[in-house]
């Protein structure tokens, strides 16, 4: 298990990420296929990236009942995705159902990680909106240890948060950490924000980067320079 950059293919139509991912010559991205993307083009989306190389991060963010999540996840398991994702708020329980519908019949699966809180949450919308009174840090460790406990291979978390889940949860649990940012790029709607290298030092497995590479007047360098800062 290697350290990887995800690219977070935030496009509204398949046009829209066919003409991004053409502009990689070389090293074909990780891709990280979010809500918007796969709620206008349907799995079409998620099979012509597999087609096309790309390992993929397909970002649902699964969330209900446990038998429902069960079988949602035994759909998108036909997907040949590398991670999908869940809330660890739905339950150890429902986490353990995802698990079982995610399997295949002859034992493998792709990876199945857990957000903790969203990186756009901070202590006082987690206090004022979702009556969580614990500090923020606490909470993201519990629903770490949840996911660990559920059988799940890791935690979508906060770069800062990353390093203390590998204390708690081990080495081999995954960290895929949103909210990093160029240190001279603008930090957007994410409350919790590190830098590709910072990142790096902090033990995340993966980084997951949208606008800072989508958006860049050169997302091929702006990419390569995220590897060279994360990876290299």
């Amino acid at each position: 298990m290697g350290r990887d950059v995800i690219v977070a293919c935030d496009f509204s139509n398949a046009q829209a990420v066919f003409d991004f991912l053409d502009k990689f010559t070389g090293r074909k991205p990780f891709v990280k296929i979010g809500m918007e993307l796969f709620y206008a083009e349907g799995p079409s989306i998620v099979k012509e990236i597999k087609k096309r190389g790309h390992k993929i991060f397909l970002d649902l963010k699964l969330h209900d009942i446990p038998n429902t999540v069960k079988k949602s996840m035994a759909v998108l398991s036909s997907l040949d995705v590398d991670i999908c994702n869940l809330h660890a708020g739905g339950t150890i329980r429902m986490m353990e159902a995802a698990l079982e519908g995610l399997t295949r019949p002859d034992g493998t699966r792709p990876l199945l990680i857990a957000v903790t809180q969203l990186t756009s949450t901070d202590q006082e919308s987690m206090e004022n909106d979702l009556l969580i009174k614990e500090p923020i840090d606490k909470v993201v460790m519990h629903y770490a240890a949840n996911a660990k406990n559920a059988g799940l291979d890791g935690v979508v978390c906060s770069p800062l948060e990353a390093g203390k889940v590998h204390e708690i949860c081990g080495k081999e649990f995954l960290t895929v950490t949103p909210g990093v940012r160029f240190a001279d790029g603008d930090i957007g709607d994410q409350k919790r924000v590190m830098t590709p290298a910072q990142a790096k030092l902090i033990g995340s497995d993966y980084i997951v980067v949208g606008r800072p590479i989508t958006a860049a007047e050169d997302p091929v360098a702006a990419y390569n320079r995220c590897v060279a800062e994360f990876i290299d």
